[in-house]
């Protein structure tokens, strides 16, 4: 695919890296570097959300209205791109990228004018409440209660597979305020301060040894109906909405970044035969084909993308890009891990910067490492990406939402 950059376009790019190579410091770019996952180190996610606040350029997808900012397709892919490109931490999706959306489409004017601000500023950091037990795929069976007591929402169960919970002052959830009709139906869709008494937040150790994964439990919790997104019985509207954000996004940029990385440290490994790792040609035609098909999703996050910029609802694109989007993304983090060799199977967390701690560990006392820092990530990128088909609905379920909607079967 060419590209054919228009003078305004070069000039926001280098605008774009001016900006990065003032305000990206040594430590945060580190963070970016040495991220284990998606969820980069916390503090650093956070420090680096302050500084693009203040640019005004936290949340450029958002309305200008509510903060965002007039930009181009174009634009907006070489702004991903620039970031990717100089090593930024990621910002939590959560309340930027998932919540806000559904404030801004569904919120009374109260709640856009209370949360809006604070998620940009990080003031609101969001976990999200989806997950429970015995609902993960198939969310609509749901069935944390929330009874209605006059002005209330008194809420008992629990949520599982919540991300950063223990950082998080608010949670969106799906609750059951009704079991009348089909199992869509009676679902609401709320958001819940964290500090409300009755909420229990529990760790939960991931393959990795990471705790970023929670299960959260409710135990008679009240909550105002005021913070009911939408209406009451109708959250599965509200919730299919930020479902598609959540799919969504692009991608391909942090996957063709990831494959140029790897095909550059391939040139210095040594493979079986010990000649350089790129040169073995049953390594070269797995990087080769994971790099074509990095250039085939973007160009398809590029129709996605174009389509919501004119007003129209991608439909079953969003799933589509889910799957491809997270299935490259395992392969290049096992191309990743093939090619760091046995120093990437030496688990030392210690070396990297992960989401969340690592309590089940001692590092050593001198701070030592086998091999570079980059093989000491490895390992743990790989083992978080083996939810990536899993979270934000699993894969096999998109297929059958394509297979139904793209297909007609």
């Amino acid at each position: 695919m060419e590209y054919d950059w228009s003078a305004e376009d070069l000039a926001f790019r280098d605008e774009v890296r001016s900006f990065l190579e003032a305000k990206l410091t040594p430590e945060l770019r580190r963070a970016g570097r040495l991220a284990t996952s998606v969820y980069p180190d916390h503090a650093a996610s956070m420090e680096w959300q302050h500084i693009l606040h203040a640019k005004g350029w936290v949340a450029p997808a958002w309305p200008v209205e509510f903060g965002g900012q007039p930009w181009s397709l174009t634009q907006h892919y070489i702004f991903g791109r620039e970031l990717t490109l100089a090593g930024a931490p990621m910002l939590s999706p959560m309340g930027i990228r998932m919540v806000a959306h559904a404030i801004i489409a569904f919120g009374t004017p109260e709640q856009q004018a209370y949360f809006l601000p604070r998620i940009l500023t990080g003031e609101v950091f969001f976990c999200q409440g989806y997950s429970e037990p015995e609902s993960g795929s198939d969310l609509a069976s749901l069935s944390m209660a929330a009874i209605e007591d006059g002005d209330d929402l008194i809420c008992t169960g629990s949520k599982i597979w919540t991300t950063h919970a223990t950082e998080a002052n608010w949670i969106f959830c799906l609750v059951r305020t009704s079991r009348e009709g089909k199992k869509q139906q009676g679902i609401t869709f709320l958001l819940i301060d964290m500090t409300t008494p009755g909420i229990e937040i529990r760790p939960l150790v991931m393959t990795s040894g990471e705790e970023v994964q929670n299960q959260v439990f409710f135990d008679n919790v009240r909550v105002p109906k005021a913070n009911v997104l939408g209406r009451i019985d109708e959250g599965w509207t509200v919730a299919k909405y930020l479902l598609i954000h959540e799919r969504g996004g692009a991608l391909s940029p942090f996957l063709q970044v990831m494959a140029e990385d790897i095909a550059a440290v391939a040139a210095e490994q040594t493979g079986p035969d010990g000649n350089p790792l790129i040169d073995d040609p049953a390594f070269a035609r797995k990087l080769a084909e994971a790099r074509i098909r990095t250039e085939v999703l973007e160009i398809l996050e590029y129709r996605t993308l174009s389509a919501m910029a004119h007003g129209k609802n991608p439909g079953p694109a969003s799933s589509m890009l889910k799957v491809l989007g997270t299935e490259l993304s395992q392969k290049l983090t096992e191309l990743k891990l093939e090619a760091a060799g046995p120093r990437g199977r030496v688990y030392q967390p210690h070396a990297a910067m992960p989401g969340g701690p690592v309590t089940e560990y001692t590092a050593p006392a001198d701070g030592y490492v086998s091999g570079a820092d980059w093989q000491a990530v490895a390992p743990l990128h790989y083992f978080n990406d083996r939810a990536g088909s899993i979270y934000a609905g699993s894969n096999e379920i998109q297929r059958n939402i394509l297979a139904k909607a793209a297909l007609g079967l």
